[in-house]
């Protein structure tokens, strides 16, 4: 019997209210309600079966760290959409709804935080997760949720949010807002990024002038639609590249001329070269700073 399934059969008799409310899902995560483990902080592995369904948009009081171990992780708030490559983390403070869909067959660590413990910022944000971060969080999952501030595994979690508190953050993710005709937008562009349409196309789409529309999308994300898209395709490459695809596959699925043009788009978004990103994402954590846009 592996940590897994011991944390689960442990704390069985915590109801999740996610399967409470919605009896039907098909989920392999452990019946825990963050809520009701006194725990400051505690750490729980997460796999995700070829069936299992996207986690609902739900909230906890704990703040929610969700480090995709193998893998990648969507994570969906109200005003964003956030992709985290393996080694990368995200960060949810508590009582903000989110949703989680971690890839087929991947895996993520869940960290739950009280928020007068956790350093952390007050808004969402990716973090990068140094080898020694990994140790930790790996150590954590493989101990009782329940332990006293002074045993080892306390340590170990005053340990890990210290390091965390110093990581760099970042602010890489597709702003989107409550808007249903941008959100239509963006699922759509999500499942077929390949989709080229210009402005024009858009706008007579959505039955907008094209000026009207332009200026739309800037009111409602701040960027142009131009650099949203970028980010979009940014945030899917990512995505993909942490699954094991080729550069020159994600290229073509994206609709690039060239595999040098979604490079270059590549580094426009997060300041390195795929392979160079993700080695650097492994060895240091560093997720390219605070600035989500170049």
């Amino acid at each position: 019997m592996d940590n897994y399934q011991q944390q689960e059969i442990e704390h069985e008799d915590h109801a999740w209210s996610l399967r409470e409310r919605n009896p039907a899902l098909t989920l392999s995560y452990p019946n825990v309600d963050p809520d009701r483990i006194d725990t400051p902080v505690f750490a729980i592995r997460l796999g995700r079966g070829p069936a299992d369904d996207e986690l609902p948009l739900h909230s906890h009081r704990k703040g929610q760290l969700v480090i995709a171990e193998n893998g990648s992780v969507t994570c969906r708030v109200e005003n964003g959409i956030w992709m985290v490559p393996t080694f990368g983390a995200f960060w949810v403070p508590g009582g903000i709804a989110h949703s989680n869909s971690v890839s087929p067959n991947g895996s993520v660590i869940c960290v739950f935080v009280d928020g007068e413990v956790s350093g952390l910022p007050r808004k969402c944000c990716t973090l990068g997760v140094t080898p020694l971060m990994r140790v930790i969080t790996e150590a954590l999952t493989q101990r009782s949720v329940r332990y006293t501030p002074d045993s080892p595994s306390g340590r170990l979690a005053q340990v890990l949010m210290d390091e965390f508190a110093k990581a760099p953050t970042s602010d890489q993710h597709l702003p989107i807002s409550s808007d249903p005709r941008l959100l239509a937008v963006a699922e759509h562009l999500l499942a077929d990024p390949a989709d080229r349409r210009t402005v024009a196309e858009w706008a007579a789409e959505l039955a907008m002038s094209e000026r009207s529309f332009a200026r739309w999308v800037v009111r409602e994300t701040g960027l142009t639609f131009g650099q949203w898209r970028r980010q979009l395709h940014g945030l899917v490459a990512l995505e993909r590249l942490s699954a094991g695809s080729s550069v020159q596959i994600i290229a073509q699925d994206l609709g690039y001329e060239s595999t040098s043009a979604f490079i270059t788009m590549f580094k426009k978004v997060f300041g390195d070269s795929p392979r160079r990103y993700l080695r650097r994402i492994e060895a240091t954590g560093d997720l390219g700073g605070s600035t989500p846009f170049a």
